[in-house]
């Protein structure tokens, strides 16, 4: 099977005797979920619920230490590090940022990596996506040898965002990053860092800004970044682009006041539609009879 190697993620290891407790006391997601084989998709948040990083988070086996691993974007390793110390108080934890000594692979086409790569682990956030694995650095290249452009065309076309690239860090919600239809919040467990708010946001339903695939003409991409528009007012923001397909952060309330009124989406001078609805989003889309405003 094909893989990539992503040179833009880093790994952060918790391990230590209260290193479970530790993580569910602060990360978004259940921690009781995450075990060896079944790794977790959740982020670490500001009081405010604005995100700091999101990860996925994996289980390493006792036989081989225990704790967890953080598969991360590398340039939120940084940050991450500082604010896991911060919260870390008496906590029997060690941190440790093994980026420099680790490589994270993924399956190109979605598919399962060879046996014995590594920590392989399914990816949480959607079946399609396919394994991933945290391997030595040493000879991560050999095992890799697919392009990242083909990895994120894949991401890309499927309709799952990509910290950096479709929502910016310590500006967007949870939900924005569609954390709530990926597996990466839990509204069951007890309080974590933010967690007020994106309760909040969750039963009054004011979401009304979401990372949702888009199309555009004739196949050209835009310039990541590029403000998105409709009768010459923003509407949001383009992200990650590939083969004229792109993930945009779009307020959807306005989107559907657009398509009301016959105005075109643009995206620096380029035209675009909203693409077919993902399976695994579950929110009203414009057009569709149940959206309202607090869509």
């Amino acid at each position: 099977m094909p893989a990539t190697r992503l040179v833009d993620r880093g790994v952060i290891r918790v391990s230590g005797d209260d290193a479970r407790d530790f993580l569910d006391n602060i990360v978004t997601n259940a921690m009781e979920t995450v075990t060896p084989g079944r790794a977790g998709y959740g982020g670490l948040l500001t009081p405010q619920g604005k995100i700091i990083g999101d990860f996925l988070i994996v289980a390493i086996p006792d036989d081989e230490g225990g704790g967890f691993l953080l598969d991360a974007p590398l340039l939120q390793i940084p940050d991450l590090m500082k604010k896991l110390k911060l919260y870390r108080l008496r906590a029997r934890v060690a941190l440790d940022d093994l980026s420099e000594s680790t490589a994270v692979i993924a399956a190109t086409d979605g598919g399962a990596l060879p046996a014995d790569v590594g920590l392989a682990y399914d990816d949480p956030r959607l079946p399609e996506l396919g394994e991933r694995a945290i391997v030595d650095r040493d000879g991560a290249d050999e095992l890799a040898d697919a392009a990242m452009a083909d990895y994120h065309a894949r991401r890309i076309a499927l309709g799952i965002p990509d910290g950096g690239r479709d929502f910016l860090y310590g500006d967007a919600f949870p939900h924005e990053a569609l954390f709530d239809q990926l597996g990466g919040v839990s509204f069951s467990k007890g309080c974590y860092i933010g967690q007020e708010v994106v309760s909040r946001m969750q039963h009054r339903g004011t979401a009304r800004s979401r990372v949702v695939p888009v199309l555009f003409s004739d196949g050209v991409n835009p310039e990541d970044g590029v403000e998105a528009s409709a009768g010459g007012k923003p509407i949001g923001r383009v992200g990650s682009c590939a083969d004229g397909r792109g993930l945009a952060l779009l307020r959807l309330d306005r989107v559907a006041d657009a398509l009301a009124a016959g105005q075109v989406l643009d995206a620096g001078g380029l035209a675009f539609a909203l693409a077919p609805k993902p399976p695994f989003i579950r929110f009203p889309y414009p057009g569709e009879p149940e959206f309202g405003a607090a869509a």
